[in-house]
């Protein structure tokens, strides 16, 4: 008798616990926020919103945009978070985003975020250039610490650089369109372009992936990996014999950011997402990762990340490298694309 009642009651709390998963509201979210981040922002938005699950749709931000643009006759996301800023422009010029006014909108920094009223995407955190440079590999080949990008240029960097495709990864979209405006872009025959083409001499690989040119620099692939700060900094932070570069000319940038996919049929669970990755707790999670965050004043000085960080920040404008993408990405591939990683 005694064994029957638990079963009874262990019956009734599968079926509670089933039927309080089925009130759950499922937000799809379409996102190119590293893997080693997802689980630290999902739990500590569901702590305080333990009625919505997050379902994710994670790829580089290359290959998330053209998919987000492939599906939008059927689109299938809710939220779209943690993707550039500069794909997020591309979206918006195609009506697929929703304009919201979050919560504590007021304590974004205005530059980081979309100027209409109400705005259709909100910054999250700044992600920027930065080599990963192979202190011991270098040394074994002699070769010196860059200090700027032209040095990147040197015949002692010969197959000894990796970099990641535009085409596919947000950083090497906001790379090509910083250099494109600090050396000159004329229609693929200005200074931009020309550095490129050198580069491209000393270039050993083009990655599908932000992240994995600081990966390969850290295991001692190769001297010199252009990646992104975060990337450069969790590398370092273990351990490995990497130095992080910041080139003297100045340095590309975007902006991770959030946005409502219109036409959602979870409305207010994509409103609460979207309040939340504004919010203070939010920002003080993505300051462990990020040296500049949209909201002032929160992320901390992270090591080997120089103190005027933000100052070195290029000015770049979002719309126009929405605006630009397709050309500047047609006239890179068919210069470039030989060396590109084969896709999976």
């Amino acid at each position: 008798m005694q064994n029957w009642k638990k079963l009874v009651a262990v019956a009734a709390a599968m079926v509670a616990a089933g039927a309080a998963y089925a009130q759950k509201t499922e937000l799809t979210v379409y996102t190119a926020l590293e893997i080693d981040q997802l689980k630290a922002y999902e739990t500590a938005f569901t702590k305080s919103n333990p009625d919505i699950a997050i379902k994710w749709v994670r790829d580089s931000t290359g290959v998330i945009t053209a998919k987000l643009l492939a599906e939008k006759a059927n689109p299938k996301a809710d939220v779209i978070m943690g993707v550039a800023a500069s794909s997020l422009a591309i979206f918006d010029k195609n009506d697929m985003l929703q304009g919201y006014a979050p919560k504590g909108l007021e304590a974004i920094t205005a530059k980081y975020r979309d100027s209409k009223n109400p705005p259709h995407w909100v910054g999250m955190d700044v992600f920027g250039a930065t080599i990963c440079f192979n202190t011991v590999e270098a040394k074994k080949r002699n070769i010196p610490v860059p200090t700027s990008w032209q040095d990147l240029t040197k015949p002692e960097f010969k197959g000894q650089i990796v970099m990641p495709n535009p085409a596919s990864s947000g950083t090497g979209y906001f790379d090509v369109a910083a250099w494109l405006q600090l050396f000159g872009d004329d229609s693929g025959k200005g200074g931009g372009w020309k550095y490129m083409d050198a580069l491209h001499e000393n270039i050993a690989q083009y990655t599908h992936s932000g992240s994995k040119p600081c990966n390969m620099a850290a295991q001692g692939e190769y001297v010199a990996g252009i990646s992104f700060e975060y990337r450069g900094h969790a590398n370092k932070a273990k351990g490995v014999p990497i130095d992080l570069v910041f080139p003297k000319e100045g340095l590309g940038w975007d902006l991770e950011g959030i946005s409502i996919y219109k036409g959602t049929k979870h409305e207010q669970a994509a409103q609460k997402l979207v309040d939340w990755a504004v919010s203070k707790d939010a920002m003080e999670l993505y300051g462990k990762n990020f040296a500049v965050t949209a909201m002032p004043g929160v992320a901390p000085k992270l090591a080997n990340i120089p103190a005027d960080y933000e100052s070195r920040l290029i000015p770049l404008d979002f719309g126009k490298m929405a605006d630009s993408r397709e050309r500047v990405l047609a006239e890179w591939t068919k210069r470039y694309d030989a060396k590109s990683e084969a896709k999976k």
